[in-house]
């Protein structure tokens, strides 16, 4: 999609109607570049129409101008800004890795992170780098986050994790302003759909990625 000026003239005429407005964008990748500009553009702030993004972070943010963008939120598994000693190490890694001090991370580069080290530790488990094998080591493995946790491959191929909810400041990172209390199990499917709420995904005991609970029968591989 390229005509983000139509999208934010409907979302600020629907916000003008005088109903509590607020947006969740699902807009991906470099998408979020001329929608947020756009956002500055007209003027709409969070304090009037806050944004909550399933996608934007500090990559997409870093080219662009923030300061119009203050207060919107984003949720995501990790947050450059967040304090620990972990992350400190690897934002200088990659920093200098880059020869950029300026260079920024995000949560796609930490579950690359997570997920490479849990692959090596499947590749030791299994002794060997075949893929059945090594898919068939992954559950159980566990390997430290950079948000201060360890995170856990589970039996349906998903991990655990922290979900944080953070505020856009000025310098294009994020003030983490909520957070669980611990981390969370991702889940295959969804309790809330009726064509997924009898499904689970087990791949040690089952060994099958939707089983129905009800009919004890694994829709496919």
């Amino acid at each position: 999609h390229s005509d983000w000026q139509t999208i934010v003239s409907d979302i600020k005429k629907f916000g003008s109607a005088g109903k509590k407005t607020a947006v969740v964008s699902t807009i991906n990748g470099d998408a979020n570049v001329p929608f947020y500009k756009e956002l500055g553009n007209q003027g709409i702030k969070a304090t009037d129409i806050p944004v909550v993004a399933f996608s934007v972070g500090e990559e997409e943010l870093a080219g662009i101008d923030t300061k119009p963008l203050v207060g919107h939120l984003a949720a995501w598994n990790y947050f450059e800004s967040i304090d620990t000693p972990e992350n400190k190490a690897f934002i200088k890694q990659w920093q200098a890795f880059t020869k950029n001090p300026k260079r920024v991370t995000n949560d796609p580069m930490e579950a690359h992170y997570i997920g490479f080290n849990m692959w090596v530790k499947a590749v030791e488990k299994a002794k060997s780098i075949d893929p059945d094998k090594v898919i068939d080591a992954l559950p159980g493995i566990e390997q430290a986050n950079l948000t201060g946790g360890v995170s856990k491959m589970l039996p349906n191929h998903h991990i655990t994790k922290p979900v944080f909810i953070g505020e856009i400041k000025e310098d294009g990172q994020f003030d983490v302003v909520w957070k669980t209390a611990g981390l969370v199990p991702g889940d295959a499917w969804s309790k809330e759909l009726d064509g997924s709420k009898d499904l689970i995904g087990d791949w040690v005991d089952k060994k099958c990625g939707n089983f129905n609970v009800k009919t004890n029968k694994c829709g496919g591989a």
